[in-house]
């Protein structure tokens, strides 16, 4: 394991205005090369985007966590970005996803890190500190509770005739649609999932028959979400341009597989110090009405669980200094 070049980038960072250099490492690890961007020095922290985003999703925490006196990793991860895409199914599950977080830390060459991620992002930080628990000494969750997917994640109990992205995901021709304009895709997901649409309007997708597509399923808007530039939502949909849904979308084609390759996850509580944050209006907080208590039952030292008022799923650029300050209040606790 180890990192080849290093550049530096100019990208947009609209908060705080013009442009933003960032420094990126070409990290191979676990059989990929993943693009990571690296800042600052002190202890290691690494922030994993979700679905379907990049390290982009980040670009507002990053410098203050740096100035809080940190080593920020970001990495797109496999199936992302500028890294690798490996275009097998096989290649992205739950056991290599978060060989590849612990394997940034060894490749920076570090013993220890803390951990925070968001949507998907965060089911790999949950079973990292799981898997990982020696060498991940704090794990953060944002949007997505940890729970253990099972089938009713993929087939939810009473919905086997409608409409359920997950279940739609099962399939490549998720991939075909999703590809084939990529602005109209990314205008459509950010909103169905963001702040500005009504809550619920995510799940209106369960009122719609199995036959459909997801971008059939969920209101187009007529302008960007509130919340994103032009030049950050081009940068964002830049992103898929190379590779596509396809590395993306074959990490909801694992969740079949994820309880049967860790069996001894079964009932295992994280020992590290946690915590969570989630928008108040975030409809992935409707999958599992019960999720609260779920969730909390689940470590041995979770030292909070907060919802951000007026925020929904994208956390990080819905509401960027509500989210910094909780991140830099988990970070200065467990410091």
């Amino acid at each position: 394991m180890g990192y080849g070049e290093e550049s530096r980038a100019v990208v947009s960072q609209f908060m705080g205005g013009g442009m933003k250099e960032r420094n990126f490492k070409m990290i191979y690890t676990n059989g990929v090369t993943l693009r990571v961007v690296v800042e600052g020095d002190g202890p290691l922290v690494i922030l994993l985007h979700g679905w379907p985003q990049s390290w982009y999703l980040w670009r507002h925490q990053i410098d203050p966590i740096v100035a809080a006196g940190y080593c920020v990793a970001v990495p797109d991860q496999r199936g992302y970005g500028g890294s690798s895409s490996p275009q097998e199914v096989s290649e992205y599950t739950i056991l290599k996803l978060t060989a590849d977080i612990d394997g940034i830390r060894e490749a920076l060459g570090y013993d220890s890190f803390k951990l925070i991620g968001h949507d998907w992002g965060c089911l790999v930080a949950w079973n990292t500190a799981l898997l990982y628990e020696s060498t991940c000494s704090a794990v953060m969750g944002l949007s997505v509770p940890f729970w253990r997917a099972g089938d009713e994640t993929i087939n939810p109990e009473g919905f086997d005739d409608k409409f359920w992205y997950i279940r739609y995901f099962q399939s490549h021709r998720a991939d075909d649609e999703l590809n084939a304009d990529l602005e109209r895709s990314f205008r459509i997901l950010s909103y169905g999932l963001g702040g500005d649409s009504p809550l619920g309007t995510w799940m209106t997708q369960l009122e719609h028959p199995s036959s459909k597509r997801l971008l059939d399923v969920l209101p187009e808007p007529e302008t960007l979400p509130s919340w994103i530039t032009q030049e950050d939502f081009k940068y964002q949909v830049d992103q898929f341009r190379q590779n596509g849904f396809r590395g993306p979308t074959n990490w909801y084609r694992n969740l079949p597989n994820h309880n049967s390759l860790t069996p001894q996850l079964e009932g295992k509580l994280m020992t590290q110090p946690a915590a969570f944050i989630a928008g108040c209006d975030d409809d992935v907080l409707m999958y599992d009405l019960n999720w609260r208590e779920r969730f909390t039952n689940s470590f041995e030292d979770l030292r909070f669980l907060e919802l951000i008022e007026g925020a929904a799923h994208w956390l990080q650029v819905e509401k960027p200094v509500e989210t910094t300050n909780f991140i830099l209040r988990f970070l200065e606790e467990v410091a």
